[in-house]
């Protein structure tokens, strides 16, 4: 049958080729073919027309995938949700106006028609006259209620067009309501490669697929890539197959880098940037040892206004549709909020984000900064820092650290203000330090700081 979508008629031309790896499964792009024209026919039985938005309660599964290129095809707006919380699942079918809902059942996708307003937000409502597919992914609500963001999935898609057939097999540890996750997706299935679908996202499961499918490239978090070397799963495993380590999504200590380059001496380490805003970015690093980039894409254009790093590009939201636009200005720019070190030769360096700012006594913290000197103690496999409110200084730096070992609290303590007093400025050494059996973190292996 004819499609809409042009990366669907692709997968036609690498047919036997493994598309899908997913529960010990091999799927080639001739069964992904298939499974997206059965989709099709559902939907089309099912009565779910073209501008209906249509919410997907899963993460990713061959199904899903398949799921999911029936509705670019037909030319739904698709609200991934990987959650399995009803409150939260009813929140998003809430605020993406949510017509229908695709969720499993003995294995199985059903569909559900729902009671949606009447009336859709002009954000919808232009997408559906135009006859285009959209794409809802939500914030992740640390500061407040989730942001719904639209695309244009037609227009996310086209940036993938006319890329070169390429055999390599990509981990796609970041989750289907995730930027990263969809550019994973998007960007390995438009080039004819291979994704490998995790059960879990711990480092066991992680090692294990590495191992037996042979994996190429593993996008990950320096949180996940942390856990990953004090696991000592990489000596269980063999991760030869790895070519490529990418890292993003929260900033990443140099220390961390350098024990990472001391393990892995023969993977290129590239560091991965984008928004769910604007999509991800192509960068290019300044080294293997460095965390200096230069973004390099012809479809973003970026400016540093105060520290912080704006952006403008052409894959990027319509808008929110349960918040107003005070992110970005009149003129289309996107203000990250991410705070940015900035090179004579155009290079940048994420350093923080601006809501994570330590504020002592009128004096700018990093945590990040901080985080990197005590990454380098040997007594401590992982920390996070962040602010606490102080009377008298308005907030004062604290800290969680988890111990290697079973050594005394007290003189962990006494070591950390010791080696912080030669390597960083008075106000920014932790007065406050707690012993953790571990940091806190989200599903997607990002640090969540306490304010």
């Amino acid at each position: 049958m004819p499609h809409h979508c042009w990366m669907i008629d692709r997968f036609a031309e690498f047919s036997d080729k493994r598309a899908i790896i997913f529960d010990n499964t091999a799927y080639s792009y001739a069964d992904l073919g298939k499974r997206i024209n059965y989709y099709l026919n559902y939907i089309k039985k099912r009565g779910i027309e073209s501008g209906s938005v249509v919410a997907i309660n899963s993460d990713y599964t061959f199904e899903a995938i398949a799921l999911f290129f029936a509705l670019a095809d037909n030319k739904n707006i698709t609200v991934p949700i990987i959650t399995d919380a009803s409150e939260e699942i009813a929140n998003r079918i809430r605020s993406a106006e949510a017509d229908y809902l695709f969720a499993i059942e003995n294995g199985q996708f059903f569909s559900k028609k729902l009671g949606s307003a009447v009336k859709k937000h002009e954000y919808i409502d232009k997408l559906v006259s135009e006859s285009r597919a959209g794409l809802v992914l939500f914030s992740s609500g640390s500061t407040g209620e989730p942001k719904a963001m639209l695309h244009d999935l037609d227009n996310l898609m086209q940036g993938y067009n006319a890329r070169k057939e390429k055999d390599i097999n990509t981990m796609i540890f970041l989750t289907f309501d995730h930027i990263g996750g969809i550019d994973t997706l998007l960007r390995i299935l438009s080039i004819g490669g291979t994704i490998t679908i995790p059960s879990s996202r711990q480092p066991e499961e992680i090692s294990r697929l590495i191992e037996r499918h042979q994996v190429n490239v593993l996008p990950s978090s320096p949180t996940f890539l942390n856990l990953l070397l004090l696991s000592g799963l990489h000596q269980k495993y063999d991760l030869g197959s790895l070519k490529i380590i990418a890292f993003g999504a929260e900033p990443m200590p140099e220390s961390l880098l350098l024990r990472l380059r001391g393990k892995f001496p023969d993977v290129e380490l590239q560091q991965k940037f984008g928004t769910s805003e604007t999509n991800a970015i192509r960068v290019k690093s300044r080294s293997n040892d460095s965390l200096f980039m230069k973004l390099d894409d012809p479809n973003q254009e970026h400016k540093v206004i105060d520290g912080e790093l704006w952006l403008k590009s052409k894959t990027q939201v319509l808008g929110y549709l349960n918040a107003p636009m005070d992110d970005f200005t009149e003129d289309g720019w996107f203000k990250t909020g991410d705070l940015v070190e900035t090179s004579e030769d155009g290079y940048i360096k994420i350093i923080g984000r601006n809501k994570e700012i330590i504020n002592v006594g009128g004096e700018k913290v990093l945590p990040s900064e901080v985080e990197s000197v005590l990454f380098e103690m040997d007594e401590f496999s992982d920390v996070m820092v962040y602010g606490e409110k102080n009377q008298i200084t308005g907030e004062n730096v604290a800290v969680e650290v988890v111990l290697k070992q079973d050594i005394d609290k007290r003189e962990a303590k006494k070591a950390i203000r010791k080696f912080c007093r030669d390597k960083l400025d008075s106000y920014k050494i932790p007065t406050k330090i707690n012993i953790v059996d571990q940091t806190n973190f989200g599903e997607r292996f990002k640090k969540i700081r306490r304010r």
